[in-house]
């Protein structure tokens, strides 16, 4: 915290009235001070290099865009503070993002009344705050495999990846600088592991693993 008594604040939400709501519950707090407000990710973005506050409550849709790629400069151009991010997004997926992006909260605004005071105050802390119901679904969802799928290698990975977006083989060979007999090898070598054949068939596994975007 900056000073070891009050935990500063800046609040970032493109809503007026969200903005004074959320003053008037921090500053009910003694030891909190909101010391300035910003209702894009852009000005969020120089309120927190500017003031350096111990928390930085951020809205996830801002009018410029998502806040949640912005987070890693936010951390980078102030380390000190720790950014609680207060949403309407009940998808878990939203919460898992923004604290892989660094966040150390994120509180669903339909809560703020009864959570967000000890999400900022954890979060000044260096602890972690998290919705409780978006805490037990991701806690339930089976983790995702780590590594290419099917003990592909990386280089079968690569051609796969080239294969899905319609290459033929003289094209990934040029590409890779590899000759063309050492391509056909690396694809057998996948449609083996895989036990698939076609194109299509390929194609439809690399979209499955985020081998390439849909």
């Amino acid at each position: 915290m900056s000073d070891g008594a009050r935990i500063t604040i800046v609040i970032a939400d493109d809503h007026q009235v969200v903005r004074s709501g959320l003053k008037m519950l921090l500053d009910a707090e003694e030891d909190f001070e909101v010391v300035a407000e910003a209702g894009d990710v852009a000005s969020a973005t120089r309120s927190t290099l500017g003031y350096k506050p111990d928390v930085l409550v951020l809205d996830l849709n801002m009018p410029d865009g998502s806040s949640l790629p912005a987070i890693p400069k936010m951390l980078t151009d102030s380390p000190g503070t720790n950014i609680v991010v207060l949403t309407m997004q009940e998808d878990p997926a939203f919460a898992r993002e923004a604290l892989q992006a660094g966040a150390r909260g994120y509180v669903l605004k339909e809560a703020a009344d009864s959570e967000l005071v000890e999400a900022v105050r954890m979060a000044a802390e260096g602890r972690t705050y998290l919705h409780p119901e978006l805490g037990a679904k991701i806690a339930s969802e089976p983790a995702k495999p780590t590594g290419p799928p099917d003990d592909l290698s990386e280089r079968e990975v690569g051609i796969l990846r080239l294969i899905a977006l319609g290459h033929t083989n003289t094209e990934i060979a040029e590409q890779l600088f590899l000759s063309v007999r050492t391509v056909e090898s690396h694809r057998a070598r996948v449609q083996q592991k895989t036990g698939l054949n076609t194109r299509a068939e390929l194609i439809r596994y690399a979209l499955d693993n985020e081998i390439v975007e849909r």
